[in-house]
């Protein structure tokens, strides 16, 4: 009798669900969502059963069968990370039928008005349910220990259509009688609504639930691949460019790490409030026209979110404290298929980047070093407050380190036969290291393998990156300090990766003049390229310069992806002008908030309310 997850309010003692069946009505005007909701345990449960939400109006619980009223309450107390909890009182029952309406402040789901979109004609509502706001749409146990299949019906306006991280069945005008307890029939069937249906056959955890309606269209870029959007020809063709070669990456991924399990591989650009890089939903991952560059490098993000088809979603960490699991293999994978599709160069400079960015993660985590564990203890703390680079970088490290110790084509072996042992399971790091000392006997006398997952910081087995290319940037980095600008032959063939990598090792003491001298030679502020923009802003308000708050402001205004909202505004709030630029910060906010998903708002709240 206890939970099994420090984010869910899922008892160890209460079968896990393992099929939802919805129905859901989109209502535009009043952003909600009218629903209905079967779930069904793994096997017949008496007592309470306790469910995860956030945000909902639970209308009523039914057996589904004789849809006689079950026993329902809604926890009176509100955790301000987990939700309330709708405790249901079973009497030997497999499964429930539960009615419920969404809030327009879910967390899940950000819901943008036709000015808000690229087109300006149309609404669009899209989901982000990672890590813990499935529960905002719909009552689940929301913990990725208990992988579910289901099935959706999704009643939207006509001149919309829908997509969603699961196989399309049709799109087709709405049935009466199929509308059951989610709304009134008359709704269901009013003129003007056409349903589109959905199944996912695959178990996978409640996060990677996944929809987007709006005005959409397509592009075919490969067997298994369309390029989703709004159906802007301008967006929809640029994408489709951007994203040509990734049939080429999953045929690379499956020689890696075995067969693609599920069957399609399609991508959707999001709007611009889209609050992260990619989303690895499964069928159809979610990505911010931010990865758009036109050069093809925005491929990579592609190839991270490709990774996680076998590592996060084939198999995925039981809980968050076993976050590594899922992206620190991912990004050892995403690495893997780089360098075979774009050379080991570009591999060894994401390398470098990564090691950039997680020397500066653990230096964030000073204060608190739990979080610069890989294994580490979350309980009471919300995991969107604590993201970073630690999982990733640090994960892949691990990864990478046992890679060396024992070659290549030994670590390659046995990657692939821990993805067929585990896959559609959710494991802990300590399944993980039971198999790995099954299967390489003796490694934990090699490799310190309670120091990496369990120890704070950076072990010294831990390595950097050899590249020629690598070395030069950083090295042409520091000497700017003593003013020294890289040439124009030397940069002449960077793309935004050696940008990126050059300005984030510059040093932070230089001066403002020297920094406006950079961008007068190279026009890097208003760069094409998000990484190189966001990463001369926060080099620029390093070193004071003012000229360039109102780049930062546009740039906070047009974009929502908070890999630029979180060190953008942790740099106004902690700047060198401190007054200045905390007062810019909270209007920027102010002004800015409404276009931001939940997600992003939060944690931008959490920003500001810790410096202002």
């Amino acid at each position: 009798m206890a939970p099994i997850d420090p984010h869910s309010y899922t008892d160890s003692s209460n079968p896990l669900t393992n099929h939802i069946s919805l129905s859901l009505y989109f209502n535009f005007s009043s952003s909600t969502i009218k629903g209905s909701s079967l779930l069904t345990l793994s096997s017949p449960h008496t007592g309470p059963l306790s469910l995860d939400t956030r945000s909902l109006t639970i209308t009523s619980v039914l057996d589904s069968k004789t849809l006689i009223p079950i026993p329902f309450e809604l926890s009176p107390v509100i955790d301000p990370i987990k939700g309330q909890t709708l405790t249901v009182t079973l009497s030997n029952q497999s499964s429930i039928l539960v009615s419920f309406v969404t809030s327009p402040c879910s967390s899940a789901l950000q819901w943008l008005s036709p000015p808000q979109t690229f087109n300006k004609s149309f609404p669009f509502v899209y989901t982000q349910c990672q890590a813990i706001h499935a529960r905002s749409i719909f009552p689940c146990q929301d913990t990725p220990a208990a992988r579910i299949c289901y099935s959706a019906r999704l009643n939207v306006p006509r001149e919309l259509s829908a997509v969603m991280a699961a196989k399309h069945v049709e799109r087709r005008s709405p049935v009466a009688g199929e509308a059951g307890v989610a709304c009134d029939e008359a709704l269901w069937c009013a003129e003007g609504r056409v349903v589109e249906e959905f199944v996912m056959e695959q178990p996978i955890p409640p996060y990677l639930f996944a929809f987007a309606v709006g005005e959409l269209g397509f592009r075919e870029v490969g067997p298994r691949t369309r390029i989703y959007a709004e159906n802007v020809v301008s967006v929809l063709d640029v994408a489709a460019r951007e994203f040509a070669g990734t049939e080429e990456m999953i045929r690379q991924g499956e020689k890696l790490f075995g067969a693609y399990e599920w069957e399609r591989f399609d991508l959707l650009v999001l709007p611009p409030s889209f609050p992260y890089g990619g989303m690895e939903n499964p069928r159809m991952t979610f990505l911010t026209p931010t990865v758009i560059k036109g050069d093809a490098s925005g491929a990579q993000v592609v190839a991270h979110e490709l990774a996680h088809s076998w590592t996060g979603n084939l198999i995925t960490n039981k809980t968050n404290e076993d976050f590594w699991l899922n992206e620190g293999f991912t990004t050892y994978a995403e690495r893997r298929i780089v360098e075979v599709c774009q050379g080991e160069e570009r591999a060894a400079l994401n390398i470098g980047i990564g090691w950039k960015g997680l020397n500066e993660a653990i230096e964030k985590f000073k204060d608190n070093l739990e979080f610069t564990k890989l294994k580490n203890k979350q309980e009471g703390v919300d995991p969107d407050d604590i993201y970073s680079e630690v999982p990733y970088e640090k994960g892949f490290q691990f990864l990478w380190r046992i890679e060396r110790q024992i070659g290549r084509p030994a670590f390659d072996e046995f990657l692939k036969k821990y993805i067929s042992t585990f896959k559609f399971q959710s494991i802990d790091t300590e399944t993980f290291l039971n198999f790995l000392k099954a299967n390489i006997p003796g490694i934990e006398k090699e490799v310190d393998l309670v120091l990496w997952t369990e120890g704070t910081g950076l072990p010294s087995d831990a390595y950097e990156t050899e590249s020629s290319v690598y070395t030069k940037l950083v090295s042409l980095a520091k000497q700017f300090k003593v003013g020294r600008m890289p040439r124009e032959d030397e940069v002449a063939d960077w793309q935004g990766q050696e940008w990126e990598l050059y300005l984030e090792n510059v040093p932070r003491s230089v001066e403002a003049s020297q920094v406006a001298a950079l961008d007068a030679r190279y026009i890097l502020a208003e760069s094409k390229d998000y990484e190189v923009k966001v990463a001369f802003l926060l080099l620029a308000l390093s070193s004071g310069c003012r000229d360039y708050y109102s780049e930062v402001e546009k740039t906070l205004k047009e974009v929502g992806r908070m890999k630029y909202l979180r060190p953008l505004y942790t740099a106004l709030v902690q700047g060198v002008e401190k007054e200045e630029s905390k007062i810019l910060a909270k209007r920027v906010f102010a002004e800015a908030r409404e276009c931001y998903h939940p997600i992003a708002q939060g944690v931008v709240e959490s920003i500001l309310s810790k410096h202002i």
